[in-house]
């Protein structure tokens, strides 16, 4: 007696400690083999603490093999969104950390699946676009979240993609570039597309020309996806290329969502600042619970 009532108060720490272990992130590559257009040996990937004096951003670098990470909500809590989260860095590095895994925790305590995106970086030689990399490794990111949308329990057609700075830059390449920048390598490539359904951009970089206007490869179509816009007004990054590709969504009937701060500067991602922008996650959750995609997965 004694020993079954030891089994019966083991069975259900083990099953605790199975779902646990079952919600600890899970990484996948990219691709089957090397990623394409990898030809040279840039180095190990390293880590990089903040040094004395510097922000506090943990920076990864040398990036040649790309992953998603899945993180997945509470059982309980998931609505069937997902979201490929893509930090910022210049493309030279990913601030992996304030703009990566501290957004995957936001995201999960909205019921959404966040997946992390380490893309390569930094900026490969003579590509064209020379961001091909990036915007290769993103395409493949949403398409092999779709290709798995079972597994994940996600809803196919509610694959978003969050980005920051530069990765907000590679967040609009991803959903503006019709086209898929590689061959396909299996089946995910063959039967789901690779353009996010909605995105969240974050002072994004790099979308105007010299004269503010908004830069000729990105064309929006009533067929874009619904975006939404974080930026202050004061970042050394311009604000312009926010407000410009706002008004492109609008005048194309593209549902779309522009917050523009009058302070907090650049790079703040999840962190608390005593800047107005540091409300951007609650307004950014509003959005997303305003367009039916923190619904309950039917």
């Amino acid at each position: 007696m004694i020993r079954g009532l030891a089994l019966a108060l083991a069975l259900p720490a083990a099953l605790a400690l199975s779902a646990a272990r079952a919600a600890e992130p899970v990484t996948h590559k990219l691709w089957p083999g090397k990623a394409p257009g990898e030809t040279k040996d840039i180095g190990a990937e390293k880590l990089t603490e903040p040094k004395k004096g510097q922000a506090d951003v943990k920076r990864l670098g040398n990036v040649s093999e790309p992953t998603i990470t899945v993180y997945a909500p509470p059982k309980e809590k998931a609505n069937g969104a997902a979201v490929v989260v893509a930090p910022g860095g210049g493309y030279s590095i990913l601030a992996i950390e304030h703009e990566g895994t501290d957004v995957c925790k936001w995201l999960n305590d909205l019921g959404v699946t966040a997946v992390l995106l380490k893309y390569r970086v930094p900026k490969r030689e003579a590509q064209s676009p020379d961001n091909l990399a990036m915007v290769q490794d993103a395409q493949r990111a949403v398409t092999l979240v779709r290709g798995m949308s079972k597994e994940l329990g996600v809803d196919p057609n509610r694959v978003g993609m969050l980005g920051f700075s530069a990765g907000g830059h590679l967040t609009v390449c991803t959903a503006l570039t019709q086209k898929r920048l590689y061959e396909k390598v299996d089946q995910a490539d063959e039967a789901v597309g690779h353009r996010p359904n909605f995105c969240v951009l974050v002072y994004p970089a790099y979308l105007t020309d010299k004269g503010g206007a908004l830069k000729p490869e990105f064309a929006v179509t009533k067929d874009s996806p619904p975006m939404f816009f974080a930026h202050s007004s004061d970042d050394p990054v311009t604000s312009e290329g926010s407000v410009a590709l706002y008004l492109a969504l609008t005048k194309n009937k593209v549902p779309a969502e522009l917050h523009l701060y009058a302070t907090g500067g650049h790079g703040y991602g999840m962190r608390k600042t005593p800047h107005p922008c540091a409300s951007w996650p609650d307004r950014a959750g509003d959005w997303l619970k305003s367009r039916g995609l923190l619904d309950k997965a039917k």
